[in-house]
C-alpha cells in the first residue's frame, strides 16, 4: 500500500462538498494498484498497446498470444484481494451515501468488496462467450480447458501483469485455444477490447446511475478513455460537483470542485470515516 502523505485539507474540502449529497462513483485502474494490479498510465507503468478486437478475431497468432497471457493474468486477478479503497466505497453504499459504482476495471474487486450496485463499463473477466452462437461459459470452466490443453503454461513465471488481466508471453505458437463446445465457434472473454465501444445498454445503466446522483466521485482514473469522460460530462451538464482523487493528472482536473493528488486507498478510507462519523 502507498505511503503517500494524506492531503488532509483536500479530504476536508471533499467531505464538505459531499456531505448530505447522494454520490455516484467512477473508478479506474488506480483504485486497484494497492491490490497488486498495475495501472496503465500511472507513474512507472510500461508503455503497451492492448489487444484490439479486430486483431483478436482476425489473427490466429494474436488470438493465441491473448489467451495465453489472459489465462495467466486471470489467475493472478483471482488471487487479488479488495483493498481499503474498494471496502470504503462498499461501506458508503451500505450506509446509503453512495448510490453505486461505475468502474472501468474488469477485476471484480468492487463486487468482492461488497458493493451491490456496480456497472462494469468494460465488462468482466468472470465469463467467456462464443462469437458464433452466443453461448456463455464461466471463466473457471474455460480456465480448466486452457490448463488441460496447455500444461506448459503452468511453468511460465515472471511475466508482467497488465490492468486488463493480460500478461505478455513471447512463445505462443504452441498455444491451443479452446472453442465453443456447442458449435465449435470462437470464444472471447466478456471484456471490451481496445477500440471497442461500451455496449449501449450498459452505458445507459451507468448514465442513469450518474443522473440520479448529486455528486460524482472519480477515484483512480486519468479519464484517458472516452467511457469515463462521458460520465464526467453527464455530471458537468447537470452542474453537480465533481471530486477527483488520483495519482497524476486527469482530464477532469479543470472541472473538479476538489482535486486530491494521492492514492485512493488512504483517501477513500478517510473520506468514508469522516462522512460516517
Amino acid at each position: 500500500m502507498s505511503g503517500d502523505a494524506l492531503d488532509g485539507r483536500g479530504v476536508a474540502d471533499a467531505v464538505r462538498v459531499l456531505r448530505g449529497r447522494r454520490i455516484s462513483t467512477l473508478t479506474g485502474a488506480g483504485i486497484s494498484t494497492d491490490s497488486g494490479i498495475p495501472d496503465y498510465r500511472g507513474q512507472g507503468a510500461p508503455v503497451r498497446t492492448p489487444m484490439s478486437f479486430e486483431r483478436f478475431r482476425g489473427e490466429e497468432l494474436a488470438r493465441k498470444r491473448y489467451w495465453a497471457g489472459s489465462h495467466l493474468g486471470w489467475r493472478r486477478f483471482r488471487g487479488a484481494e479488495p483493498n481499503p479503497g474498494h471496502l470504503a466505497l462498499a461501506e458508503l453504499e451500505r450506509a446509503g451515501v453512495v448510490n453505486g459504482v461505475i468502474t472501468q476495471n474488469v477485476d471484480d474487486l468492487h463486487l468482492r468488496a461488497g458493493s451491490a450496485r456496480v456497472v462494469e463499463l468494460h465488462g468482466s473477466m468472470r465469463s467467456v462467450s462464443c462469437l458464433s452462437c452466443g453461448q456463455r461459459y464461466a471463466r473457471e470452466a474455460i480456465a480448466g480447458l486452457l490448463t488441460a490443453l496447455n500444461p506448459w503454461l503452468e511453468t511460465v513465471t515472471g511475466a508482467e501483469l497488465a490492468p486488463d488481466g493480460d500478461v505478455a508471453i513471447a512463445d505462443v505458437e504452441r498455444m491451443v485455444v479452446p472453442v465453443c463446445e456447442r458449435c465449435r465457434g470462437m470464444l472471447r472473454p466478456d471484456v471490451v477490447f481496445f477500440g471497442e465501444l461500451v455496449p449501449q445498454r450498459r452505458f445507459a445503466h451507468a448514465a442513469a446511475l450518474a443522473a440520479r446522483s448529486e455528486a460524482l466521485l472519480v477515484a483512480g482514473s486519468s479519464l484517458a478513455v472516452n467511457s469515463g469522460i462521458r460520465i464526467v460530462e453527464i455530471a458537468r451538464r447537470r452542474r453537480i460537483p465533481i471530486i477527483v482523487v488520483n495519482r497524476g493528472p486527469t482530464k477532469a482536473d479543470a472541472r473538479a470542485a476538489v482535486r486530491i493528488e494521492g492514492g485512493t486507498s488512504q483517501v477513500l478510507a478517510e473520506i468514508r470515516d469522516q462522512l460516517l462519523a
